[in-house]
């Protein structure tokens, strides 16, 4: 487990509880296991496998995961109350290591709205929550559910009471996905200020993406001091889903330089469990989806594959290789230049000189501009009938 303080960001997947929650999706418990087998493999931190008092199949697979996998934190989802906090220990007490993560609202829209309820009775519900949840284990995360909307001092009291109860792990949640970087950064901060406990714990952030701005709040609470990601495979889940794994892992990869933290995650292993959870959840990745897209290393822009033939990192700050993949792609349209086409052309075999390929490309021109796809048996076809030989 992550030390308290170490420049090391924990990796909390929740692919298989928040990312099952996908409209429209359902995992058998033997999917979830082969899933969980990836996630270990790809060397995530925490798995949370389920929501076992959700259903009986829920429960099941929870099991089976804390059976079967070795390695990683193993937990699932509880709101707080007993039953459902005797029910995830049933599914997790057999993990090599395993955690009880409980939710409960924060925000008078959830305290009223939800539970008619009042800020000091739901207090008190978690704090319960959360020291009876504590006698079966020593991991305990408390979720203060939809936290960006919540009163900033009510929620760092339900910070530090629920700390002094016993948590190890306090998440801080945009549940709806409302908060912006500037405003989501500082209010970790802010906490961090105004309750010190937190010191004493893991400060993890879990975020959702209606506004398109996952991401983007998980990396400011990074940089504001956030210790635990919450994330997904592919940013999958509730609604518009949560950040991705991906993202958040390769920016930190990436951009060490500014934000001064890393993973355990191994990068090679992205790009198989992004299209293992892709085919058997049935969720297509969209083509242009940042770092597992199909098109994530593809360049059809003539002036992007010029530089990129002469120096990769004109137009490329991943190196396939580091995904895993052979080489980035090449992708001729109309937009390709003469320095595309001889390229593809010798990886076809067919070394053309000068004068063929002054000869080739206003032929190659015409062809791209009626055809939305180009293939070798295309370019193949345009030598034989354009040039000279």
């Amino acid at each position: 487990m992550i030390e308290i303080g170490s420049e090391r960001i924990q990796v909390f997947d929740t692919t298989l509880r928040d990312g099952e929650q996908a409209a429209g999706n359902r995992l058998t418990p033997r999917q979830k296991l082969e899933i969980a087998h990836q996630l270990n493999t790809l060397n995530v931190d925490v798995i949370e496998a389920g929501f076992p008092a959700s259903s009986p199949g829920d429960l099941e697979a929870v099991k089976l995961i804390a059976r079967k996998i070795r390695g990683p934190v193993i937990t699932g989802l509880a709101r707080a109350v007993e039953k459902d906090i005797d029910q995830l220990w049933e599914a997790v007490c057999k993990a090599e290591q395993n955690r009880i993560h409980i939710v409960l609202g924060s925000s008078d829209k959830h305290i009223s709205g939800k539970f008619s309820s009042s800020r000091e009775a739901v207090l008190q519900r978690g704090v319960d929550a959360v020291r009876y949840a504590k006698k079966l284990t020593d991991q305990v995360e408390y979720s203060t559910e939809d936290a960006s909307r919540s009163d900033f001092d009510y929620l760092c009291r339900v910070v530090e009471e629920v700390i002094k109860a016993g948590a190890t792990v306090v998440n801080i949640p945009d549940t709806v996905g409302w908060a912006v970087p500037e405003e989501f950064g500082p209010l970790i901060h802010r906490i961090k200020e105004r309750v010190p406990l937190t010191d004493k714990v893991i400060l993890s952030v879990h975020c959702h993406n209606d506004l398109g701005f996952a991401t983007s709040n998980t990396m400011a609470a990074i940089k504001n001091g956030a210790q635990q990601v919450e994330v997904t495979i592919n940013g999958i889940g509730e609604r518009a889903g949560n950040a991705s794994l991906e993202e958040v892992v390769m920016l930190l990869d990436r951009r060490g330089d500014y934000y001064k933290r890393g993973t355990n995650i191994d990068i090679s292993e992205i790009l198989t469990t992004s299209k293992m959870v892709s085919e058997m959840m049935a969720l297509p990745v969209q083509a242009n989806k940042a770092i597992v897209g199909k098109n994530a290393f593809a360049h059809s822009s003539g002036i992007h594959q010029d530089g990129i033939l002469k120096e990769t990192g004109t137009y490329e700050i991943i190196p396939p290789k580091l995904l895993g993949l052979d080489k980035h792609q090449i992708i001729l349209t109309a937009r390709s230049g003469k320095h595309a086409l001889k390229h593809t052309y010798n990886e076809l075999g067919i070394q053309l000189n000068d004068r063929e390929l002054k000869q080739l490309y206003p032929h190659f021109l015409n062809f791209a501009d009626s055809h939305k796809n180009i293939s070798h048996s295309d370019l193949k076809k345009l030598y034989k009938s354009a040039v000279d030989r």
